[in-house]
């Protein structure tokens, strides 16, 4: 059965659609059979995976029924289900949480998605004590700015969130934001920015999968 892998945020702009999609294209790029569930409203993911050259598999399902039938018929099908949740805490979140393997909380270093990441953990926590323990999960820092003070005080405040804390750190650069403008990933692009992005996912998702059990 493949390892279902979802990015999960109650609050918009914390860069779920972006790792998303980077990380269903690193997964094929990886020699990984993989697909990505757009679970979101505003189909961001959906839209970009149609833009790319690379063609990566992708299916729609937004509400819980939709996302309670799929989820399981995809993992029979393909080796990584990686799902791109709404935002908001509702009960298609609800339903992606009993059927993920890993949940994975973006959070930018502010105080409200801070908030937000502790918001989602809750629901996380409600979905392990049904499921005897799964989902796992994990937080890492997304959009960050190199050298701040922002930066390093969410580090902190992480440590108290009650769940592992990734160590790659995703920074806030224009080539990372230029992406989905340009039909594109980091990988497509040229200048040491879209490289220095590049490495920094590789990582991330090196760490992902290596927590997913993978």
């Amino acid at each position: 059965m493949g390892v279902v892998i979802a990015f999960i945020n109650q609050k918009g702009g914390c860069a779920k659609s972006t790792t998303a999609v980077h990380f269903a294209q690193w997964l094929i790029r990886e020699q990984h059979k993989a697909i990505l569930v757009d679970a979101d409203a505003q189909r961001s993911s959906s839209i970009w995976l149609e833009s790319l050259e690379d063609k990566i598999p992708c299916e729609v399902a937004q509400t819980s029924q939709e996302l309670l039938d799929c989820i399981p018929k995809l993992a029979t099908q393909y080796d990584q289900i990686v799902v791109d949740g709404p935002a908001g805490l509702s009960e298609a979140t609800k339903a992606i949480l009993i059927k993920a393997d890993l949940a994975v909380i973006p959070c930018q270093p502010t105080g409200v998605d801070l908030r937000s990441a502790s918001d989602a953990i809750r629901l996380i926590r409600q979905a392990q004590g049904v499921r005897k323990g799964a989902p796992k999960a994990a937080v890492f820092l997304s959009r960050a700015v190199k050298g701040t003070r922002l930066k390093d005080e969410a580090l902190i405040s992480l440590k108290d969130i009650g769940v592992p804390i990734l160590d790659t750190v995703i920074h806030q650069r224009q080539a990372v934001a230029d992406t989905f403008g340009q039909g594109a990933t980091v990988w497509d692009l040229l200048g040491s920015a879209a490289a220095e992005s590049a490495e920094e996912f590789d990582l991330l998702f090196q760490e992902i999968l290596e927590m997913s059990g993978e």
